[in-house]
């Protein structure tokens, strides 16, 4: 079955640092880009950053853009998400995501999400 188990969330101070990770597991992990979502309360789930399957290739959302980094380990099957400069609009549930064909269809595969609180 198709995993995404991810860990590191927690409590962080504004301008603080936190690294959060997604381990994959299922299928391979090697050929499929890998994504990382949040969403904040009230807010719609947004795509804050991608990575290509051999790392390289990124892409960062506006919001996020030389502040966070997006790594990924291809002999571990784990994608990493580095938070710097961390700021409180960053505070959300943070989402681990690829895209599987089922069938026919191309489909969403999400963790569990992870908490992040950036908060004085």
């Amino acid at each position: 079955e198709v995993q995404l188990v991810e860990s590191g969330g927690g409590l962080v101070q504004p301008g603080g640092s936190l690294r959060i990770s997604c381990a994959a597991s299922g299928f391979t992990f090697s050929t499929y880009t890998m994504r990382w979502y949040r969403q904040a309360p009230g807010k719609e789930r947004e795509l804050v950053a991608d990575i290509s399957p051999s790392g390289d290739s990124t892409n960062y959302a506006d919001s996020v853009k030389g502040r966070f980094s997006i790594s990924r380990d291809n002999v571990q099957n784990t994608v990493f998400l580095q938070m710097n400069s961390l700021k409180s609009e960053d505070t959300a549930v943070y989402y681990c995501n690829t895209k599987l064909f089922r069938g026919l269809r191309r489909t969403d595969y999400w963790g569990q999400g992870t908490q992040v609180t950036v908060s004085s």
